[in-house]
């Protein structure tokens, strides 16, 4: 639908059975991803970060409520939706190059339609000169850089990204923090980010939605108004220093809140 958010859950509610008991695990949330927006989410432990992203991707539906892309019910996975996880999930058995250019070659698209997409997205993430390399051969960084192009060379319309950094070193983890900005200025796809470590979510996203504790809530939605492109040097900028405080403040909350709220129920038993 013309106009319509690239991402839109309405009064979304979602409840997993625990035994005999229900658990609710994200509770009336609304939220709009505009086209070509990169949105990071941030939330105390357990606050349903990953379901959100997991309905969206159309592996869950909701209890209740309703989850859209570009205007249209999510009621399964989809290309246009691709998922970028924590663990890569590469096929061992195949090539770098040949990881890929594995979606487009499953669905059956001629060879000479995608190669060379791929040799150019393999060449953006800094693979050039691996791509007869197997996942085994690879670090850790560079086999989600494959996670990434695999995905890149579908063309999706939504990227969801659960945590894709988080089994990373620092080091490392800054590394495709700066990959990841240079990639989106490229293609710039619509980004759903899920992520727990603050300093990155205001370094990639243009807003920051921080989560209530279960059941999870949008507490409060963030502009990060740091021109782009940016460079992981603003992160020692007194822009990025205030925001930092302020998103910390609010997760800090949250998290005193649950401690204090499990604290009650383990006396009451």
């Amino acid at each position: 639908m013309s106009g319509a958010p690239a991402i839109a859950l309405e009064r979304v509610r979602k409840e997993f059975a625990k035994g005999e008991r229900r658990v609710l695990a994200v509770d009336d949330v609304d939220l709009a991803v505009e086209q070509r927006e990169f949105t990071a989410i941030l939330g105390p432990s357990g606050c349903g970060k990953s379901t959100l992203l997991n309905m969206v991707a159309g592996f869950e539906g909701p209890t209740a409520g309703r989850v859209l892309a570009g205007g249209a019910p999510v009621d399964g996975p989809s290309p246009a939706r691709a998922v970028v996880f924590q663990e890569p999930a590469l096929f061992p058995w195949l090539s770098v190059f040949d990881n890929v250019v594995f979606g487009p070659k499953t669905q059956g698209k001629p060879a000479a339609e995608y190669r060379a997409g791929a040799a150019q997205i393999i060449e953006q993430v800094g693979l050039s000169g691996f791509e007869s390399h197997y996942p085994a051969e690879l670090s850790g960084g560079m086999r989600q850089r494959v996670g990434i192009a695999r995905v890149l060379v579908m063309q999706p319309q939504i990227m969801l990204m659960d945590e894709p950094f988080g089994a990373l070193d620092a080091q490392t983890r800054s590394l495709m923090q700066e990959l990841l900005l240079e990639v989106w200025e490229r293609h710039h796809q619509t980004v759903l980010f899920i992520t727990h470590d603050i300093e990155e979510a205001l370094l990639l996203a243009d807003r920051v939605c921080v989560m209530t504790a279960r059941p999870g809530r949008i507490k409060k939605t963030i502009r990060v108004a740091i021109p782009r492109p940016r460079s992981i040097e603003v992160t020692t900028s007194p822009e990025f220093n205030r925001l930092r405080a302020e998103v910390f403040a609010l997760i800090r909350e949250e998290s005193l809140r649950a401690a204090a709220e499990s604290a009650r129920a383990g006396g009451a038993r």
